[in-house]
């Protein structure tokens, strides 16, 4: 049976993806060698890194504007650290919303640094909407905000233009809409959402808002020495940016960003037509929040849970269980995941109200 991945993360990845993926690690270029077992400093894998790169402005319209991509590791979580100790000046300060967890650990990390301002917070209604309304101070170094909030399921359909550096954590949500992402100066995201497996994390910087801290940074810490040796600074993770190179390319051939987009739109459309329209369920985001790529909700009553549970396994869905923080349901519903797929719930969804 097919199964319908909606996983939060890792999550589901084109099926070309996996093919090709897995036949590299047998054979990778015809060279007689695994990806898994090559050398990063061969023409081969060098090659793989520069399109990557390349790819990744490419597809975010960035081209010409003082941009680099890097493919690092450590997580999203290690950006939590580098954002600040990159940015933020000896004695200076940061602006942060928090939207969420990991928006809470950003914050976290960066009141090590220095006045870190918490402009403004959801948490005391479990993070169901995105804040708004903030005012943002003017002599902050930058301003950061999570685009997407994986495990409450919203998402920022507005950006505040400010006179500072913004910087943006689209861990859940890159490549997933049109945006102007030259608003952005420094963006970061996980791969294992929307572009690869577990194992790298992009950084897409605006070169000239570096080297201004007045810090003295680490170097496996400093954007800039990974700028210089081309996102080699270190041994990349090889599996992980070739996976993420073939999504990228999958995505290009797609129609890019703007064809994703579209159906990304018409997923969201289906599963909240249904969650709004069937009265056993209830959405948990504010209506005005709701994420595209997360839709969390709840039965009306926990009464009908195991019948629910059993009806949607027996029809090939997977990774449905909503975060212990909210409970309920989560349908992540990232670029590869199909529209066929999302009906596939809702017909389980219209199931269950015909046989209460």
């Amino acid at each position: 049976m097919k199964k319908h991945n909606y996983s939060a993360g890792p999550c589901i990845l084109p099926q070309e993806v996996f093919e090709k993926s897995a036949q590299a690690i047998l054979n990778f270029n015809d060279s007689g060698l695994s990806l898994l077992e090559i050398s990063h400093r061969s023409k081969d894998f060098v090659a793989v890194m520069d399109e990557a790169r390349t790819l990744v402005i490419e597809l975010l319209g960035l081209e010409g504007k003082g941009y680099s991509a890097l493919f690092l590791a450590g997580g999203a979580s290690l950006e939590f650290i580098m954002a600040p100790y990159n940015l933020m000046k000896e004695g200076g300060k940061a602006a942060y919303l928090d939207s969420g967890t990991w928006a809470a650990g950003a914050i976290k990390e960066a009141k090590l640094f220095g006045d870190t301002v918490v402009v403004a917070s959801s948490k005391d209604e479990n993070y169901n909407h995105i804040p708004k309304g903030y005012a943002v101070p003017a002599d902050a170094d930058y301003f950061h905000c999570t685009s997407n909030n994986t495990i409450f399921g919203t998402q920022m359909k507005e950006f505040p233009a400010l006179d500072m550096p913004i910087v943006c954590d689209m861990s859940s949500d890159i490549f997933s809409r049109q945006l102007d992402f030259s608003k952005f100066d420094l963006i970061y995201a996980g791969a294992q959402k929307n572009m690869g497996p577990a194992g790298t994390t992009l950084i897409v910087v605006k070169e000239e808002i570096l080297g201004k801290s007045g810090r003295i940074i680490p170097s496996m810490l400093d954007y800039t020495k990974h700028i210089k040796a081309e996102s080699m600074y270190n041994t990349p993770p090889v599996f992980p940016v070739y996976a993420s190179l073939l999504t990228l390319q999958w995505l290009k051939n797609l129609g890019g960003i703007a064809a994703i987009e579209k159906i990304n739109n018409a997923k969201a459309a289906l599963i909240y037509g249904e969650i709004d329209r069937n009265p056993l369920f209830k959405g948990a985001a504010a209506v005005e929040d709701r994420s595209n790529m997360n839709a969390t909700f709840l039965l009306n009553d926990e009464a009908h849970a195991a019948t629910f549970d059993a009806m949607w396994k027996a029809a090939g869905i997977s990774g449905l269980p909503g975060h212990r923080s909210v409970g309920g349901y989560r349908a992540s519903m990232y670029n590869a995941l199909p529209l066929e797929s999302v009906q596939v719930l809702v017909d389980v969804m219209q199931a269950l109200e015909k046989g209460i």
